[in-house]
């Protein structure tokens, strides 16, 4: 039998001073208070059957998943598919629509529905069903966690509910250390919970870093 569930779990907070979009930028790692974000997501799936883990092999998302390896008693098998989307504006600081006051920024802004500032949606929904296809094959049974980042989960979340994956970036429903969890139904993911683990942690947190 393949996994019973897959835990799609974001990355908690980064250590951002400079508030710029880090994106797939080498060296950003977990705050103080995101290794307690991460701390806390894996306390809470604590007693389940946790059989396979996996990171993003970017900094934070390894740092996040570090909890999990050390109370499952798992190795982290470092998972490329579900790494961050590249984008334009990594090492910049981005707010729209201040953006459209920089007209080398235009270029880039043209088409949202793509987005025409990094990786399209598609392809992002597209390695990670992948990844989490081959995740779910794999074990015998028990259940799998995936460490990833917002917009990757987001597409996953959207695509398994026949939602369009072009969106508001402001409305994402993905905080940090959150975990949202899918179950296989047939041939296709279904998800059946989503989590914040790390609620009472979220007011003092700053969440930064993703187009």
């Amino acid at each position: 039998m393949p996994a019973d569930l897959i835990h799609l779990v974001r990355h908690g907070e980064v250590y951002n001073p400079d508030g710029i979009l880090y994106g797939r930028i080498p060296g950003y790692h977990l705050s103080e208070l995101g290794h307690a974000m991460a701390e806390a997501a894996a306390a809470s799936l604590a007693g389940h059957p946790i059989a396979d883990l996996y990171a993003s092999p970017l900094q934070r998302a390894q740092e996040s998943a570090a909890p999990w390896s050390q109370r499952f008693g798992l190795p982290i098998g470092t998972e490329e598919r579900i790494i961050e989307p590249h984008n334009w504006f990594e090492g910049r600081k981005f707010e729209f629509p201040g953006a459209l006051k920089h007209p080398r920024a235009w270029p880039k802004l043209v088409n949202p529905l793509k987005p025409s500032w990094g990786e399209p949606y598609k392809s992002v929904e597209s390695r990670m069903l992948a990844a989490i296809a081959a995740a779910w094959a794999k074990p015998e049974s028990g259940e799998v966690v995936m460490v990833s980042h917002q917009m990757p989960i987001v597409m996953v979340a959207r695509s398994v509910k026949g939602l369009r994956l072009f969106h508001d970036p402001r409305n994402r429903r993905c905080t940090l250390s959150s975990i949202t969890t899918l179950a296989r139904e047939g041939d296709h993911f279904v998800e059946v919970d989503y989590q914040e683990p790390a609620g009472e942690l979220l007011a003092q947190s700053i969440d930064l870093g993703a187009v």
